[in-house]
């Protein structure tokens, strides 16, 4: 059984920067694409940025691009949200996601993915 958790999201002045992380366990290998998704209240579910197994695709949106960086450990199984230059809008939930098989490479649909973490809450003050 695949499982995802997020880590990393707290509180945090707007200009400040906060770095999620996803850890991946129940796989045995690393084929397999990852992106993060976050949920503001009231609005729907929006993808964020996403990874190839091998790191080579990144995708952003273009409200993070120039602010947020994805990046993966494949040895760990983990992949990184560096997000630098927040802003209240950022406040979200913000889950991480994994694909079966990197059949999408680093897709920007949330379809696209299999598996889900629990989410962890940013929140940027102004």
């Amino acid at each position: 059984q695949v499982q995802l958790v997020e880590s990393g999201g707290g509180l945090v002045q707007a200009g400040g920067s906060l770095r999620l992380s996803c850890a991946a366990s129940g796989r045995t290998d690393s084929n397999y694409g990852m992106g993060w998704f976050r949920q503001a209240p009231g609005k729907e579910r929006e993808f964020v940025a996403a990874i190839s197994w091998r790191g080579g695709t990144t995708n952003y949106a273009d409200s993070v691009k120039g602010r947020f960086a994805i990046s993966r450990d494949n040895a760990k199984n983990t992949v990184y949200l560096q997000m630098n230059g927040l802003k209240p809008e950022d406040t979200a939930v913000y889950y991480c996601a994994s694909d079966r098989d990197s059949r999408f490479g680093a897709a920007t649909l949330a379809y696209m993915y299999d598996y889900w973490g629990q989410g962890t809450q940013v929140t940027v003050s102004s």
